[in-house]
């Protein structure tokens, strides 16, 4: 069963760390990402080369790599070079995550450029896109899943309700695969997010992020206190 098959109807688990904190650590993030796999997820999202090889060698599941990396002066930094891509490729990312928006790339990036390189591999390629033009053109490019994980995040769609359903039915229309990715908090919302038409659904800080969570209940907690 190819890749898009094992996750398609499924939960992708993003399995990431705020930096600095205390689970900020390759063993850590891989073993997070085994006992999700073991409770259901169909596949895990990870950041960072270090978190992607442990992971890969916890889990036999899919894996979507990508990694976080600011350039001064430009905006995109979710894989935004090829020298990224070929990073994940090398660590054994199934798929490669990158920013499909039409903002400017450093090092003279482009997004054709982007989805060949992970084609090349035999890889997929996963666009994060704003806009449903930004999955068109991801499409045209080449990239095999189109995912609504930028929509809110950009200066086009900052204040765009999430999770982003109606950008999901849009790109529903374009036959790619389509992944709802971002402020997806509870199972009725992913269930909603397969309803608007997407193939696969990625829920990260709802069920990972230890940090947010516990902050989620100390701080009303601490104001209750402090009144």
């Amino acid at each position: 069963m190819n890749v898009l098959e094992r996750i398609r109807g499924g939960l992708i688990v993003s399995v990431q760390a705020w930096p600095g904190s205390a689970i900020d650590d390759p063993a850590v993030i891989a073993a997070m990402a085994a006992a999700a796999i073991a409770n259901g997820a169909a596949g895990v999202r990870v950041q960072g080369v270090p978190n992607v090889s442990a992971v890969r060698e916890r889990i036999d599941a899919p894996i979507i790599g990508l990694v976080k990396r600011a350039y001064d002066g430009f905006e995109p930094y979710i894989t935004p070079t090829e020298r990224e891509v070929r990073s994940l490729l090398a660590c054994g990312a199934d798929v490669v995550a990158f920013d499909a928006t039409a903002r400017t790339r450093p090092e003279g990036a482009t997004m054709e450029g982007i989805v060949a390189t992970i084609l090349d591999a035999g890889r997929l390629a996963m666009a994060d896109c704003a806009t449903a033009a930004d999955a068109l053109c991801a499409q045209a490019a080449g990239a095999q899943i189109v995912a609504s994980t930028l929509c809110g995040y950009t200066e086009e769609t900052k204040g765009h309700r999430l999770p982003a359903l109606d950008l999901v039915a849009e790109m529903r229309e374009l036959e790619s695969f389509v992944i709802c990715e971002g402020g997806v908090h509870t199972p009725e919302q992913a269930v909603a997010a397969l309803e608007a038409g997407a193939d696969a659904v990625v829920v990260g800080t709802a069920i990972t992020n230890i940090d947010w969570l516990v902050r989620e209940f100390s701080v009303p907690m601490d104001n209750w206190k402090t009144r």
